[in-house]
């Protein structure tokens, strides 16, 4: 009885097509969960837990967006094109630097619904016969990186005004 398998590992690797297909549900799912998951009784809207993080002053937003960087790991990990990938970061800046204002970037985020944009770039992408190649995983590392450290930094400083108000105000 001969084995198919050329290695003793027990991790079954998933074929190209079977695989790719597993990550872009994963996406979807995630997409689903952050933008559009709990129906607005009596309405045809519907939010999700991207909006309702951005409830929670300074540390919300950061949350859903991190979160939100998981479909950009997956589209690194399916090799879109360098500008679906820029096009991702940037909806995924926007909505952190506005969902960063109180109220209004929480109306903006049940309106834009960056997380379902980029599912969709990401499945319209990854289903292309053309693929980049290896040598621009720098290039996307750099860019998830960046879009990252400009979320980050969005909210340093929002906690830092909130802190220098405090203190002219306890003052």
């Amino acid at each position: 009885m001969t084995s198919h398998r050329q290695s003793s590992s027990p991790i079954e690797v998933l074929p190209r097509d079977e695989a790719r297909e597993h990550l872009l549900a994963i996406a979807d799912i995630l997409a689903k969960v952050l933008d559009t998951s709990i129906r607005i009784p009596g309405t045809s809207w519907s939010i999700g837990l991207d909006p309702l993080l951005g409830l929670i002053p300074g540390i919300g937003d950061v949350i859903a967006n991190l979160i939100g960087t998981v479909i950009l790991g997956i589209a690194t990990r399916l090799q879109v094109p360098r500008i679906v990938l820029t096009r991702m970061s940037l909806n995924l800046l926007i909505n952190g630097t506005v969902g960063a204002i109180p109220i209004v970037g929480d109306l903006f985020s049940v309106w834009f619904r960056s997380h379902a944009r980029n599912a969709a770039l990401l499945r319209t992408a990854a289903l292309k016969p053309d693929r980049e190649t290896h040598a621009d995983w720098f290039y996307v590392a750099g860019i998830i990186g960046g879009t990252v450290a400009l979320l980050l930094l969005t909210i340093a400083c929002i906690i830092w005004l909130i802190y220098k108000l405090w203190a002219v105000v306890s003052v």
